[in-house]
């Protein structure tokens, strides 16, 4: 039986930071050293924070919750919107299995336990998983040949 867990990325992990590093370079061609600076700027129990998911003590899959996501450079008004769920990432050889919903749900019970009432999100891949998850469209667009959906999850009903 396989064991998760979940763990918040500390700025000073190292390790964590370099993988997390590498995997959002292999997937999205986002320079590693970008990364890693943006991850060494957190502080523990605020926002921006960064998730890893265990799968029996390995990591396969890290996602977060960022004050600013590349969207807002080129959409401005959407800055009205704060809290993105962003990079959420598993590796291919996982995907599939339901971790990046369960890791997901672990950032949103985070989320709610700072306090956090609402989040957001863009994706013009995984529209039906966060419906899933319990998030609702709120505007949509097309950038380049991408359909783009921005979405809100409400933390407390």
């Amino acid at each position: 039986m396989n064991s998760i867990a979940f763990k918040i990325v500390q700025p000073d992990d190292q390790q964590s930071l370099k993988l997390i590093a590498g995997w959002y370079f292999s997937e999205w061609q986002i320079p590693a050293e970008h990364t890693q600076e943006r991850l060494m700027t957190m502080v523990a129990g605020k926002i921006p924070f960064q998730v890893l998911l265990l799968l029996n003590g390995t990591p396969v899959a890290t996602g977060g919750i960022y004050e600013h996501v590349g969207l807002l450079d080129h959409v401005p008004h959407l800055k009205i919107y704060k809290n993105w769920l962003a990079l959420v990432y598993t590796l291919p050889s996982e995907r599939g299995r339901g971790y990046g919903a369960a890791l997901c749900n672990y950032i949103h019970g985070h989320c709610r336990n700072l306090g956090l009432e609402k989040i957001h999100l863009f994706t013009h891949t995984a529209e039906a998983l966060y419906t899933r998850l319990g998030w609702m469209a709120l505007e949509r667009m097309v950038m380049g040949n991408r359909n783009i959906v921005v979405m809100e999850k409400a933390l407390f009903r």
